[in-house]
C-alpha cells in the first residue's frame, strides 16, 4: 500500500466501520487520536512514549486490530514557508516503516501550528504545566485528524 496524496483516496479504501486513526509523530512521543465511526469526530486517545520501533509498531498494530482502523493521518510538520525539514522527512520515514509491516493507506497531513494551538487552548483552560505536557501530543494528533476529517466531510482532498 503506498502513501496516498489525499484524503478522497483514502475514503475510498476504507469499508463501512473502519475508523481512522491521527498520530502526531514527535522524536519522544507519538499522539493517537481516533476517528468515530461515522468519521466525523477525532477523539484524543493516548501517547506512546517512543521506544524502538519495533516495539511502538507492536503497540500501533494492537490498536489497529482492536478499534478497526483503516487507514491512518499522519500529521506531516511543514515549514511556515511551505518548505519540509528533517522533521518532515523523519515522519515520511516513519510512515515508510510503517508501509513495510503493516498494510494500511497513510495520508501525510499538514499539521502547522498544530501543537501551538492546542497548547493556547489548553492555556486558556487553565491547565497546568505537567497536565499540558501529559496531553497536548494526543489532544495535537485529534487536532490533526479532526481537520482531515472536517476536510473529507466537505468532499474534498
Amino acid at each position: 500500500m503506498p502513501l496516498l496524496t489525499d484524503l478522497l483516496s483514502l475514503k475510498a479504501e476504507l469499508t463501512p466501520g473502519q475508523r481512522l486513526l491521527g498520530l502526531d509523530t514527535g522524536e519522544k512521543t507519538i499522539g493517537l487520536a481516533l476517528s468515530d465511526l461515522g468519521l466525523m469526530i477525532a477523539t484524543p486517545m493516548q501517547t506512546i512514549r517512543r521506544g524502538k520501533f519495533a516495539a511502538d509498531l507492536q503497540i500501533l498494530a494492537t490498536i489497529i486490530t482492536e478499534q478497526n482502523v483503516g487507514g491512518l493521518i499522519l500529521g506531516l510538520p511543514i515549514n511556515m514557508d511551505g518548505s519540509e525539514g528533517p522533521r518532515s522527512q523523519s515522519v515520511r520515514q516513519f510512515a515508510r516503516n510503517i508501509l513495510k509491516q503493516i498494510d494500511l493507506p497513510i495520508v501525510l497531513w499538514d499539521e502547522r501550528l498544530s501543537t501551538m494551538a492546542v497548547t493556547r487552548l489548553l492555556i486558556e483552560a487553565d491547565t497546568s504545566r505537567a497536565r499540558r505536557a501529559e496531553l497536548v501530543d494526543k489532544m495535537a494528533a485529534a487536532y490533526i485528524l479532526q481537520g482531515a476529517l472536517d476536510r473529507m466531510a466537505q468532499g474534498a482532498g
